[in-house]
């Protein structure tokens, strides 16, 4: 495809990789150049096969980022059908409707790492290559997506690619996820607002974190060299304990708490190490981290505060 007029539509683009990856675009020269944001006139729905069907016509892609997607992993456990109708179907629908209207550019199913589901040890850093047994609702509504996608690649003539992003962080992204739930708590600590009290669940647990602008730099990336068919992990290859970074957290905000675990905020089959390969990625696309793990926490930090100031 050609750079200059990539005219780029992100499923998703509201949340928090898709407003992210449409800054980088409208903020830095080299994206800028390269890409066009295609934006449809009304929010897509992908359950609403009229909808999307709209939208390609509308705004005739060259590119598609599909971001889109029901990704609480608690909320896929208390309504699974919901998660897969959106993951899953959603997929399929957008797939359709691409081809309805003659699409013959590429696109980037955004998959997860969880997909690989439990690991041993052994197996770290986690490989594309390694056998996927997910072990929720959302992971395998994920794997099941990226295989419809696969088989498109193949007997569809789409060029799609697919990632599978490890745990990704930054300022935005919902109090939902661990940091950004930690985040808000210690600024609220930190303005008077709440007791010196943290509510945690397992913190005895490692993860593969990625700062989002990084991500978001590797998803634009992949549709530029990604290969087609190909599967791509998304992280940063090292383990980062949960805990550790819940004290960097508290030093950089300056604040002293209790840390209290909340029997509530445990995980079902819950994974205690991970850590990614990123060498695929890094290889087909020279991809490079450029956010430190400080940088992305004292970002966090910063959002939730003035956040908290306005309100």
């Amino acid at each position: 495809m050609t750079s200059l007029a990539t005219r780029l539509l992100i499923t998703g683009s509201s949340g928090f990789v898709g407003k992210t990856i449409s800054r980088l675009i409208d903020a830095e020269p080299e994206y800028r150049e390269r890409f066009t944001l295609a934006t449809p006139a009304q929010r897509l729905e992908l359950r609403d096969a009229d909808c999307l069907a709209q939208a390609i016509a509308e705004t005739r892609p060259d590119a598609v980022i599909h971001l889109a997607a029901q990704s609480f992993v608690p909320r896929a456990f208390e309504n699974p059908r919901e998660t897969f109708d959106i993951n899953f179907g959603g997929t399929l629908n957008l797939l359709d409707a691409l081809k309805a209207a003659g699409f013959s550019g590429k696109v980037l199913y955004v998959g997860s790492g969880d997909q690989y589901g439990k690991v041993d040890a052994a197996d770290l850093p986690i490989a594309e290559t390694l056998a996927l047994k997910p072990r929720n609702p959302y992971a395998v509504s994920k794997a099941a997506g990226e295989m419809l996608c696969y088989q498109w690649s193949q007997t569809e003539g789409m060029d799609i690619v697919a990632a599978r992003p490890f745990n990704h962080i930054g300022a935005g992204q919902s109090e939902n996820f661990a940091l950004s739930g930690f985040a808000r708590q210690i600024i609220e600590i930190k303005l008077g607002r709440r007791e010196p009290v943290i509510q945690v669940g397992d913190l005895d647990v490692t993860r593969d974190f990625t700062d989002v602008t990084d991500v978001a730099r590797a998803y634009l990336l992949l549709l530029e060299r990604g290969a087609r068919g190909e599967t791509y992990n998304v992280c940063s290859g090292r383990e980062y304990h949960l805990g550790g970074l819940l004290e960097e957290m508290l030093a950089l905000a300056g604040v002293q708490a209790e840390i209290v675990k909340d029997p509530a905020r445990f995980r079902v089959a819950e994974q205690k190490r991970v850590a990614g390969d990123k060498r695929k990625l890094a290889a087909h696309t020279g991809w490079q981290q450029r956010v430190t793990m400080a940088e992305s926490l004292s970002s966090i930090l910063a959002d939730w505060e003035q956040q908290l100031i306005r309100s």
